[in-house]
Formats: C-alpha cells, sequence, structure tokens
C-alpha cells in the first residue's frame, strides 16, 4: 500500500446514502486513520470529515420525467466528477446507491482502471433486470443490504458481499418510547401518530398534503390524538407552505433531523415508502405506507415493475406486515382508517412485533465493518 493516505472516493446520492456513507467512512478511518474521503454526500457524512465537492441534493430526484427537468444540471455534475477522479485517481470509487447516475460514473472510472464499488444494489429484482448486463461493465465489487439480492448477481460471475443494513445495527432490537418521548418533550400518555412525507422535492409535493389531510381525517374521530412530524431542514419550508394551504389542518409539531426519535416516540407511522419503511420497522411501530407520483411516471412505473409490494419491510417479510397506499389510493380516509385501526388496537402492535423482530436480526451484519472489509479486499487484491 502506498505511504502517502490514500483517497477514497464517494458519491451518495440521497439522505439513505448519506446514513451509509457516514457509517462507511467511520470504518474505514479505523484502518486508515489518515486516508482522505471526498465526492458527494450530505451532513452525516460530513461531519465524519468527508469533503463535499457537490451536497447530495443536487441529484436526488426521482421517477422519469423529473430528472429530465434538471438533466443539464445533473450530466454537467457527473463529467466534472469523472474528469476530476480520473485527474485526481483514488485508490477505489464508491457510488452509494443513485444507479442512474453513479453506473455511469463507475463505467467511465472503471475504463481508466479505478476500482470501483456500488454499495447498495439497484431493484434489479423488481424491475430493472436488464441493467445487470452495465452493471458487470460497471462494477468490480457490489455490496447488497439484504440476502435475498445476491442470487442474481451470483449468476452473471458479479462479485457481491451481503452487508446487512446500518440501521439495524445501530436500533436496539427494543426502542424506548418513553424515553423519545422525554427527549422530545411530548406527552408520555398521548396517542402519537408520526408523518414522515418523505425527504425529496417530488415527495413532498405528491404526498405532504394528503398526509396533513388523513391528520385532519384522524384528528375529527380521535380529538385527542397528537400529530408529530419528521422533516429534513432542507424540506421544512416547502412542508410549511402546504401546510398552510390545508383549512383547518390540525397542529403538527415538526422535528429536524430527528426521524429516528419521532417515530420512537409514536404510536403509529404514516410515511412515503423508502428507507423510511424499514426504519419504522426496525423502531417495531405499526406502519401505513404510501406513495404518489407524477400521473406520466406512475403509468411508466407501472407497466416495469415485477413485484407485488413496495415497501422493504413487505418484500423482507414476504408479506404484506405494512398496509400499502398507492397513487389514486393515498387517500386521507383510506390511511386514515388503518391509522384509527392501529390506535385503536394497541394488540396489533404485539402481533407485528416478533416478524419485525425477526427481521431485524437478519439483517444486523455490522454493515460498516463488513462493508470496509470487502473493499479493503478489493484494493489488495484479495
Amino acid at each position: 500500500m502506498s505511504a502517502l493516505p490514500l483517497r477514497f472516493a464517494i458519491v451518495a446520492g440521497e439522505a439513505s446514502g448519506d446514513i451509509l456513507g457516514a457509517d462507511l467512512i467511520v470504518a474505514l478511518k479505523r484502518r486508515f486513520p489518515d486516508a482522505c474521503f471526498e465526492g458527494m454526500g450530505g451532513p452525516r457524512m460530513n461531519k465524519e470529515g468527508f469533503h463535499s465537492i457537490y451536497p447530495l441534493d443536487e441529484i436526488a430526484v426521482m421517477g422519469y420525467i423529473e430528472p429530465l427537468k434538471r438533466l443539464r444540471r445533473i450530466l454537467s455534475i457527473r463529467k466534472h466528477l469523472k474528469d476530476y477522479f480520473i485527474k485526481n485517481k483514488p485508490v477505489v470509487f464508491i457510488g452509494i446507491d443513485a444507479p442512474d447516475f453513479n453506473l455511469s460514473l463507475e463505467q467511465s472510472l472503471k475504463a481508466q482502471g479505478i476500482k470501483t464499488v456500488h454499495y447498495v444494489s439497484p431493484q434489479i429484482w423488481a424491475w430493472r433486470k436488464g441493467k445487470i448486463v452495465k452493471i458487470k461493465k460497471a462494477v468490480d465489487l457490489m455490496l447488497s443490504l439484504f440476502p435475498f439480492e445476491n442470487k442474481i448477481y451470483q449468476e452473471h460471475q458479479i462479485p457481491i458481499v451481503c452487508v446487512g443494513h446500518p440501521l439495524a445495527d445501530k436500533i436496539p432490537l427494543e426502542s424506548d418510547k418513553q424515553a423519545a418521548r422525554q427527549q422530545l418533550q411530548l406527552s408520555p400518555d398521548a396517542k402519537i401518530v408520526a408523518l414522515l412525507p418523505g425527504s425529496r422535492v417530488q415527495e413532498l409535493k405528491y404526498c405532504a398534503k394528503e398526509f396533513i389531510l388523513t391528520a385532519q381525517w384522524l384528528k375529527t374521530r380521535m380529538p385527542n390524538v397528537v400529530f408529530t412530524a419528521a422533516c429534513l431542514p432542507s424540506r421544512l419550508e416547502q412542508f410549511k407552505q402546504i401546510l398552510s394551504k390545508v383549512d383547518n389542518a390540525p397542529p403538527i409539531q415538526i422535528f429536524l433531523n430527528e426521524s429516528t426519535k419521532v417515530m420512537t416516540a409514536a404510536d403509529c407511522v404514516l410515511l412515503v415508502s423508502g428507507t423510511a419503511s424499514l426504519e419504522a420497522m426496525l423502531i417495531k411501530r405499526p406502519t401505513v405506507v404510501a406513495y404518489k407520483m407524477s400521473p406520466i411516471t406512475f403509468q411508466i412505473a407501472k407497466r416495469l415493475i415485477q413485484v407485488p409490494t413496495i415497501a422493504l419491510p413487505n418484500l423482507l417479510a414476504g408479506k404484506k406486515i405494512m398496509p400499502e397506499f398507492i397513487q389514486a389510493d393515498a387517500v386521507a380516509e383510506k390511511m386514515g382508517k388503518q391509522l384509527l385501526a392501529y390506535l385503536e388496537h394497541p394488540e396489533l402492535e404485539i402481533d407485528l412485533a416478533s416478524t419485525f423482530s425477526e427481521i431485524h436480526q437478519s439483517l444486523r451484519k455490522n454493515a460498516g465493518e463488513t462493508a470496509a472489509k470487502a473493499i479493503v479486499s478489493l484494493i489488495e487484491g484479495k
């Protein structure tokens, strides 16, 4: 290994990637205390000494139509990063999620002799099986979060290591509701519903109003219910604007960068499909999952998606342990009825707990350390 400090290039594309990236940086720094880390990341990665050339919000867009509106900017960022890393070669490039952005970048860098890792398997098992050919050209190593993802890579002779999920390592097997309420200064006896309307602009655009209307629907049937919301600082104004336009909206206490505590303090959760659903399962709260998108994007997705469910916990369990309300079904009355059932029947939480716990245990693999070990093996050619 070189006597000079190692340079690791990392590009994360959204808030969930920031969690994985920070966990990985901590593990790599244990092995290489003088290493430098740069690329694209968020506040968690930056806190660990990461240098962000661009903030991850620059490419955090989803769907088919929405990215086209920012295509010029996204392509410009990708070209700059490609040129930068070719000129300043890292010991390895690690793309975290954001496959549409990172796989092309990885392919270009791999062609220049830079070792490449992709952390978080694209959902090829759901709707992108044709992407396996590009993945093989782009990556030297795939790091997956979930055991069921490995089979397709093994069939195509793509090196893969399942590292589990860092949230499963960090979140205790039993969460303390009352401690979380005390920390957030919430009533120990209240019935609390947590709202997580998403981390992306489009998610709030299409989902936040319906979440607020769901809270309104619940409030008329259970007047004492309390609502909290977890929000990123960068999305606070957008959420407040949407909230202000809903007549007679119930009071909602908003917490910034506190999604874990907000869900832990709640009796049940309403959230946008994504990593938050996995977190809610690990915290072991009854959860309703919703997702809405632009009509055109939905029509395209409906034709491509090949799995019967979208929430990660449902995929992991092989059954619907979290009710899903997608597009036209994601309306206040339908989501409200399910949340009301959870509030009125706390025994449902007990019924779900054993399944949640079983999945939690299966994902505890010390993700950051396992990922770091696999990356070091790649670097050293083992």
